[in-house]
C-alpha cells in the first residue's frame, strides 16, 4: 500500500515548511511504514543551516521520522482530524550521515508497541544505503484544541498528566 502527498495532508495536521514526508512507499497497518523525503536546496532551514555548507538539521530528520509514525497512528483513529500525534520521549538518537540538498531521505519505521492513546517506534533513516539517522520515539494522542482557543491554551494544558500516563503506559508494555 502507497499514500501519495494528498492523502498525508488528511493523516496530518503538518504543513508547509513543516511537512517533512513526501511519500509513504510501504505501509503495514499497526507495524510499519517507509516513508520517502526528498531533500531540495529550498528547503527554508538551509538559508541558516549552515551557509555554504547545507546539512538537514538531525532534529528535523527525526521530527521527519515522527511523522511517518504518526501516520501509522493516525491510520487507526476514526476521529483522527480532532486529535494529534505529540512527542513523549526520544530515546537512542544517533545521527550517523548527512543529509544534504539532492539526497532522498527514506525512513524506516517499525512500531515497537501501540495502543489507542499512544506509542513506540523504531526509525531509522537512510540515504540511499547510507543509515543517516536512527533513534527509538514516544508519542501520545491527544485531543487537538480548535483554532480559537489555540491561543490561550495548548493540547496538554488541560490534563498535564495526560502525556505523562500515556507514555508511562507505552513504556511498560516492554
Amino acid at each position: 500500500m502507497t499514500i501519495d502527498i494528498q492523502e498525508i495532508l488528511g493523516f496530518l495536521p503538518h504543513r508547509y515548511p513543516f511537512l517533512l514526508i513526501d511519500r509513504i512507499i510501504e505501509f503495514e497497518p499497526r507495524k510499519r511504514c517507509v516513508a520517502i523525503k526528498n531533500v531540495t536546496i529550498n528547503e527554508p532551514f538551509f538559508q541558516g543551516h549552515f551557509p555554504g555548507h547545507p546539512i538537514m538539521p538531525g532534529v528535523l530528520v527525526i521530527e521527519a521520522m515522527a511523522q511517518a509514525g504518526g501516520i501509522i497512528m493516525m491510520h487507526e483513529l476514526p476521529d483522527r482530524n480532532e486529535k494529534l500525534v505529540v512527542f513523549t520521549g526520544i530515546e537512542r538518537a544517533k545521527f550517523r550521515a548527512q543529509v544534504t540538498p539532492g539526497d532522498q531521505l527514506r525512513m524506516e519505521i517499525n512500531v515497537l508497541a501501540f495502543k489507542t492513546r499512544a506509542g513506540r517506534i523504531e526509525g531509522r533513516a537512510y540515504v540511499g544505503d547510507k543509515l543517516a539517522c536512527e533513534a527509538v520515539l514516544m508519542c501520545a494522542v491527544v485531543q487537538r484544541v480548535p483554532e480559537a482557543k489555540a491561543s490561550a491554551k495548548s493540547p496538554i494544558d488541560g490534563d498535564p498528566n495526560r502525556v505523562a500516563a500515556a507514555a508511562a503506559a507505552v513504556t511498560s508494555t516492554e
